[in-house]
C-alpha cells in the first residue's frame, strides 16, 4: 500500500514485486484500465525494457468490462472485508487485507 498514486508508489512496485517472484520467460499481455500510472512514459518505458516480452493492453475508453473480473474483486475486498475494519497503522491494514486474500 502507498501513500498516494503516484506511478513510483503504486504500479512500480507492484510490478516489480510481481517481476521478482516470477521471472518472465514467455510472452506476457499486460492488461489494465487506462489510468495515469499504467500510461505513464515511467511504466510503460519500464516495460519496454523487457525487449518484445511484455506487451501491454489498455481497455478501451469507457469499456469497463475489459476489466470486470478485477474490478469485481476489488469490489469484494472493499465490501466484505476493508469497510468492515477501522485500522490504526498502516501494518495492520496490509495485514489484514493479505489475510482476507
Amino acid at each position: 500500500m502507498s501513500d498516494n498514486l503516484s506511478t513510483e508508489c503504486t504500479i512500480i512496485p507492484a510490478w516489480n514485486m510481481a517481476a521478482n517472484n516470477h521471472k518472465i520467460t514467455k510472452e506476457l499481455i499486460f492488461n489494465s484500465d487506462r489510468g495515469t500510472q499504467y500510461a505513464s512514459y515511467k511504466f510503460t518505458n519500464m516495460l519496454k525494457k523487457y525487449d518484445g516480452l511484455v506487451k501491454q493492453s489498455m481497455s478501451r475508453k469507457g469499456n469497463c468490462w475489459d476489466n470486470g473480473v478485477a474490478e469485481s474483486f476489488f469490489k469484494s475486498l472493499k465490501v466484505e472485508w476493508v469497510y468492515k475494519h477501522e485500522y490504526d497503522l498502516k501494518p495492520q491494514a496490509e495485514l489484514s487485507v493479505f489475510d482476507w486474500i
